[in-house]
């Protein structure tokens, strides 16, 4: 499938990976996806941007304090964890160890694996033969999924809304240019 990725969509996926990495997750989910898209420069990040979701914002959005709100929830305060963590075994002891050895490229998420496979499919129903970051974000969207929905909606913008505006810059979209047979 990846061999009818534009450039542009394969660059996407390699953000999503680096995002991952750098936010210090192990999965690479739809969310994402998400960052990867809003970090390119063509009709889909501007469409996102356009309701919101910049790449700063959904950044901001994924490094977020949720599992720290969640844990205090349960009574858990995840600063005195960190101190006292630090107080026994030094600075930044709660942040060694996160690597998995050699491979440090986050593993896709079965829904983020759907959402690259509903792109082909988005691809496939608009006729093209090619896979872009406009494909990718129609199959993010269409998932629906709540990692990738959440982070949307708390930037302000409606999934609905932003599949709608997508579709109708379909004629900014960039095409690939078709290499010559025997080039």
């Amino acid at each position: 499938m990846f061999e009818r990725f534009t450039r542009d969509a394969r660059q996407a996926v390699t953000a999503a990976q680096r995002a991952a990495r750098e936010l210090g997750h192990r999965r690479l989910g739809t969310e994402h996806l998400l960052l990867g898209i809003a970090a390119a420069d063509d009709a889909a990040a501007a469409t996102l941007a356009a309701g919101g979701a910049t790449p700063e914002r959904l950044r901001a959005i994924l490094a977020d304090t949720a599992p720290a709100e969640a844990l205090s929830a349960i009574g858990i305060d995840l600063e005195e964890v960190r101190r006292r963590a630090e107080a026994s075994f030094g600075p930044g002891a709660l942040e060694r160890g996160r690597g998995r050895g050699g491979n440090d490229s986050p593993r896709f998420t079965p829904q983020a694996k759907k959402a690259l496979e509903l792109g082909l499919r988005e691809a496939l129903a608009l006729g093209d033969d090619y896979i872009g970051t406009e494909h990718v974000l129609l199959g993010v969207l269409r998932t629906g999924e709540r990692a990738a929905v959440a982070p949307l909606e708390r930037a302000g913008a409606d999934p609905a809304a932003l599949r709608a505006a997508l579709l109708a810059t379909r004629g900014s979209w960039r095409r690939p240019r078709r290499r010559r047979r025997g080039a």
